[in-house]
């Protein structure tokens, strides 16, 4: 099956369908802004625009209108869309099957050389109540359409009777709006029955059609996770396409294997069954007590129609239908008549419910084409479903319970029955927001069947008005309720479902509100919610089985979860998946739960491993052999802070955390503040002005004193060791009083609730980034350091043992006690609180030494580019420009090498000797190697390209005085510009720097570049310095060493500025469009309001001139006496240069306009807001 054409398909078709509807909506003067009243309007007919409608299209068009009013008109077009794409899908299904009862294709041809359905040619003799003299009269008029959707619909009908749920009678607005055009060779009803586009052997299993649906509701579902991303939470209407997720066949069949198929072998041990079972896993060898109890609670002799199988989110029937597939042969093995099988199944075994009326739709209709390929009769045979969607009780008003209310039911008093009925309501009240976790009560509703009963016997002319149509809601609403309610009610031999996954963030406040009452324990994600209701629906010893995020099996939000499933259940199977594994990009587990709590139980539990499965996306063997099962007691994981379902680990191991104390016993990792807009309050520390920033502060007190407004702080950042990602700065102010203003004002009911732990600002410590995508990583720094949620800190109980601290926890051992501690990688301060911390003392001083040098190592590798604010000099200029030894590049770049490569390999061996020092002190040598990747020491290499790319941008940096050749360090990044500091390479008085196509301009971009590289490694050695730069730059054939320089400015420095500084640009590119005309670059921190004016009268106008003066050049030759040749080639510059030309008249207009403004910026509003106040002048940031 290919997906990938499946997927192209369904989401094309949604567009398509969209479209279709939408037009034939226009038609009847509807739109999304406008209904348009009738023209003419005569006791049979309407007019619109011209056109006629019939009265039952008048009808129609009504009850269009009433549904618009009800949920809008985008909903009912989405919901009509909807409704026949699944309509064709299912026809598509049953004639590729030949479960027509008609046996006539409908969609396609049995003759693969023909384009017309099968339908439309024995239109006259196919087995549907069809106006004979109608389908003449369209045939005789080649209307292939209209004859179309006339067949169409009256093969709708007729299914109607035996798949009501797929199939309601349409006489509805669905018809009125039924899609044009969809015979055309390019409509997606074409592609359908394209057997290059989709094979029919794609249709001859029926989980097309759940993965048909995935895809058509994908694109929806990428929307509202994009609005998520913007707070807008998701509401009831989008729940089911923010959840739906198919699950993949082979988790399917382990999930009912070890479930249905666990609770059929304890019957029947000997059942030949297990042998067709690929995925069940056998139970592991138990002691002689535990054996004692799974006897006693174990299935005897069951009977297959007791047993009673629930998917609370059956989605589209996935799960259900390989249940079917499975009780159908258990019934065979127990003699029943085969044709007599399915009924059984359908009616007796399987029960479902979701949220989503599409999803049961189609889960009914799957269940139901697996019947009819057991059995040719089951469209013959009244089948009660048990597969329901959850419904709302907002419709039962006090004057439709008071309809239902019998007054003369006997034995069941008025009282009571109120009692009741008011409690479905308050029950299902805004149902859709919740789902199958709505918490039911058990009702007698046996007295509700008798009065649906009567209310059906009773004449159409009985009661007034209000009362008819009381009792018709009532008829028509009323069953789903109690067919919900007793879903709900029961308990089941088997729960099984991949539930929707859906976090607190993401939630509506009704649904948030709604588990924080009922599911205290589980509220803090849908399925875990799910997990627990999965219980209360499943029968004592019956089993419990979900595919759910990997979550719920070690994040400190799940302990109370966790605790309470060790306390009083048993995990049978677990089967704990890699990210991608089930096709999206996170960890999953596929748990089969027993709701009973055995002892001393040994699980099994498996890893499946991206890498494990196969082209098919299957496991290439199953169960995996080696180290990847293992079978555990549940009570081992309380051995482990938090009882995480750590299966993997020895007995060792677990040691480890009975020998050492919680870290939280000698140090304290602490979650900073929370801003609540970082846009506001934060920025990297490049962007504003140095004059206004303290570095230095060792406490409040003297942050308050400096009058300072910005304060280094951690925010996380990427995986580095030992110190370094000094990025950003916090406004802090007169210590936080905006941030703090502005935090309380959000939360007025807990006042610095977002300020955390203010007593350890400015304090010494460890970080590190609480969310990463690999190991975890700290990183030391001295005072003066604010801290951010994501950035939190450990400050050590006594400082001495800051270093003994950091080497432990950038240890291999540490490392690998995360991967228990907090496997999902959510690097939380409570995980690291837990880290069993064992003290030695004797090592104590020779881990200092190595955790002093490395941090040394890692500082100076952080200090050596130009985005650390401890910056120097660039590498390549190290030894000192005046030095005689390096009057190269090459040579410099070499040492430069040599020195990263030296300090690389150095600190490698540090965390080596470091491992082996812990491993020995935790004493698990056998457990945990020393060893240390290259990929896992956090220094950067020398590279060339990249180091040269640098070095220009240092040049490009002296050239605007943001660094000079005289001094070290920082030199210029606000206040008061100092031009005595600039004597051996002089800075740029104006603030502007040309990037020109050619060297019109004596100050320019390449011409400071070489001056600076002339002045560092000297005149002699000059051509020799730009010819390495140039090669290192990706030099062309035939292009000269400063023709290359300027291809790289013009085209790739600022690409390369702007990543590294973040998207936060300090040099900015005005430029005057794509011909690139004109460009220069300034300096930020050097803006005034007369920068713009200079650009213009100083730069644009002088290029102007000369450009003017070039065409007329051209104008000469071309209209002088040279060659041909020579003619043709001015024609092509002229042409060029005229493009130009008029690129910088437009560009002169906007400069001249921005000018005239005389803007301002403020540094402290950082580079964004800066940026954006000269939108069409500058470069955009990409």
């Amino acid at each position: 099956m290919n997906k990938t054409a499946l997927k192209n398909f369904a989401t094309n078709a949604r567009k398509e369908l969209i479209e279709k509807v939408k037009a034939k909506a226009f038609k009847i003067g509807i739109t999304e802004e406008n209904i348009k009243k009738a023209q003419f309007e005569s006791s049979d007919a309407i007019y619109i625009d011209g056109k006629r409608l019939s009265a039952i299209e008048k009808k129609q068009r009504e009850k269009l209108i009433s549904r618009i009013k009800e949920i809008g008109y985008q909903q009912v077009v989405e919901e009509v869309a909807y409704t026949w794409f699944n309509r064709f899908t299912a026809l598509r299904f049953m004639e590729v099957n030949n479960y027509l009862p008609t046996k006539v294709r409908v969609l396609s041809s049995s003759n693969a050389d023909s384009n017309e359905p099968d339908i439309i040619k024995e239109a006259l003799t196919v087995d549907l109540d069809v106006d004979k003299e109608l389908v003449y009269d369209l045939k005789i008029n080649n209307n292939t359409e209209e004859l179309f959707k006339y067949l169409v619909i009256k093969q709708c009908n007729h299914l109607n009777k035996i798949l009501p749920f797929m199939f309601e009678t349409i006489d509805d607005f669905k018809e009125i709006l039924f899609p044009d055009g969809l015979l055309a060779k390019d409509s997606f009803l074409r592609v359908m029955t394209d057997l290059t586009a989709i094979p029919e052997s794609n249709w001859e299993q029926v989980e097309i059609i759940g993965w048909l649906y995935q895809f058509y509701i994908s694109e929806k579902k990428d929307q509202i996770f994009a609005n998520l991303k913007k707070n807008i939470k998701i509401s009831k209407d989008n729940i089911p396409a923010a959840t739906q997720l198919f699950t993949p066949h082979w988790i399917v069949k382990y999930m009912v294997e070890n479930s249905l198929g666990r609770t059929w072998l304890e019957s029947y041990p000997d059942s030949s069954l297990k042998s067709k079972w690929e995925y069940y896993l056998e139970e592991t060898d138990q002691n002689a007590e535990v054996k004692k109890k799974l006897e006693e609670m174990r299935y005897k002799n069951i009977n297959p129609e007791s047993i009673t199988f629930l998917d609370p989110s059956c989605g589209s029937g996935h799960i259900l239908v390989y249940a079917f597939d499975m009780l159908y042969e258990m019934y065979l093995e127990k003699g029943y008549i085969d044709d007599d099988i399915p009924k059984l199944i359908l009616e007796k075994n399987l029960f479902g419910l979701d949220i989503d009326d599409r999803a049961v739709q189609l889960s009914s209709f799957a269940v139901m084409m697996k019947a009819r390929e057991k059995s040719r009769r089951i469209f013959r045979q009244d089948i009660k479903l048990n597969i329901c969607a959850i419904h709302e009780s907002n419709w039962m008003r006090e004057e439709i319970i008071n309809e239902i209310i019998d007054e003369n039911a006997i034995g069941l008093p008025i009282e009571e029955q109120l009692e009741v009925l008011k409690n479905i309501r308050n029950t299902f009240k805004d149902a859709k927001e919740y789902g199958s976790i709505l918490i039911v009560e058990s009702f007698d509703l046996n007295f509700l069947d008798k009065r649906l009963k009567d209310l059906s016997k009773e004449t159409e002319d009985q009661g007034d008005i209000l009362q008819r149509i009381a009792k018709n809601e009532i008829i028509e609403k009323l069953p789903k309720i109690l067919l919900q309610a007793r879903i709900l009610g029961n308990k089941y031999n088997i729960v099984c479902t991949n539930p929707p996954y859906m976090g607190g963030s993401g939630m509506g406040a009704k649904l948030s509100d709604y588990l924080k009452r009922n599911y205290p324990n589980t509220k803090m994600d849908l399925f875990s919610a799910f997990i627990e209701k999965g219980f209360f629906l499943t029968q004592d010893s019956g089993y419990n089985c979900m595919v759910t995020m990997q979550s719920w099996m070690f994040l400190s939000s799940f302990e109370k979860m966790r605790m309470e499933i060790l306390r009083n259940k048993t995990i049978s199977t677990l089967l704990h998946m890699d990210n991608m594994v089930m096709g999206i990009a996170f960890g999953t587990s596929a748990t089969v739960f027993r709701n009973v709590l055995v002892e001393n139980y040994k699980g099994t539990y498996l890893e499946i491993k991206y890498s494990d499965l196969n082209n098919k996306n299957e496991p290439s063997e199953f169960p995996f052999k080696e180290n990847r099962i293992a079978q555990v007691c549940s009570e081992d994981f309380s051995e482990i802070p938090g009882q995480p379902i750590a299966y993997w680990i020895t007995d060792k191991v677990k040691r480890m955390f009975s020998n050492g104390v919680p870290l939280e016993q000698k140090a304290q990792p602490k979650q900073g503040m929370a801003t609540c807009d970082n846009k506001r309050f934060l920025r990297f520390w490049f962007e504003v002005s140095q004059n206004k920033l303290n570095y230095n502060a060792k406490n409040s007190h003297e942050a308050i004193d400096s009058r300072m407004k910005w304060f280094p702080y951690h925010k996380g950042g990427a995986y580095r060791k030992w110190s370094g990602n000094f990025e950003y700065v916090v406004n802090w102010e007169n210590n936080g009083a905006e941030v703090k203003e502005f935090t309380n004002m959000l939360s007025k009911d807990k006042p610095g609730g977002r300020i955390k732990n203010e007593d350890y600002y400015f304090k010494k410590g460890l970080t590190w980034s609480t969310l990463s995508s690999g190991s975890i990583s700290f990183r030391y720094f001295e005072e003066g350091f604010l801290f951010d949620t994501k950035g939190s800190v450990c400050f050590p109980n006594d400082i001495e043992d800051i270093y003994y601290l950091a080497g432990l926890l950038n240890s291999n051992v540490v490392n690998q006690q995360m991967k228990i501690l907090a496997p999902t990688m959510d690097y939380n301060p409570q995980a690291i609180r837990r880290i069993p911390y064992i003290h030695n003392e004797e090592r104590k001083s020779i881990i200092e030494l190595y955790v002093k040098e490395a941090i040394m190592i890692s500082k100076n590798d952080w200090d050596s580019y130009e985005t650390s604010w401890s910056f120097v000099k660039h590498p390549l200029l190290k030894s000192g420009y005046e030095n005689e030894n390096i009057s190269r590049i090459k040579n410099s770049f070499e040492r430069w090498s040599a020195h990263s490569e030296t300090q690389f390999n150095r600190l490698k061996e540090i965390e080596e000797q470091l491992n082996r020092i812990y491993i020995e002190i935790y004493d698990i040598q056998d457990e945990y190697i020393p060893s240390v990747d290259d990929k896992e020491i956090t220094l950067r290499k020398a590279d060339l390209e990249k180091d040269i790319k640098s070095f220009i941008s240092y040049a490009i940096g002296c050239s605007f005085g943001r660094y000079s050749l005289d001094e070290d360090g920082l030199i210029y990044a606000g206040g008061e510009f100092e031009s005595s500091r600039y004597k051996v390479y002089k800075a740029v008085k104006d603030n502007i720097l040309p990037i020109i196509t050619d060297a019109y301009f004596e100050d320019e971009a390449v011409t400071r570049l070489l001056e600076l590289v002339r002045v560092v490694y000297g005149e002699e050695s000059l051509e020799e310095n730009l010819d390495f730069i140039a090669s290192s730059l990706g030099r062309k054939n035939g292009e000269s060493a400063r023709e290359t320089l300027r291809r790289y400015l013009l085209n790739d420095f600022y690409k390369e500025h702007i990543q590294t500084y973040s998207k936060k640009p300090i040099y900015w590119l005005f430029t005057s469009g794509k011909h690139k005309a004109f460009n220069c670059l300034i300096y930020m921190h050097r803006y005034d309001k007369s920068t713009l004016s200079r650009i213009r009268t100083d730069y644009l106008h002088e290029l102007q001139i000369r450009m003017d003066a070039e065409k007329k050049t051209l104008l000469d030759v071309i209209n002088g006496d040279g060659t041909t040749k020579e003619i043709a080639n001015a024609k092509k510059e002229l042409k060029s240069l005229d493009l130009k030309i008029e690129e910088l008249r437009a560009y002169d207009e906007k400069l001249h306009h921005m000018a005239d403004m005389q803007i301002e910026i403020d540094l402290d509003d950082g580079v964004a807001v800066n940026y954006a106040k000269f939108d069409g002048l500058l470069a955009p940031i990409k």
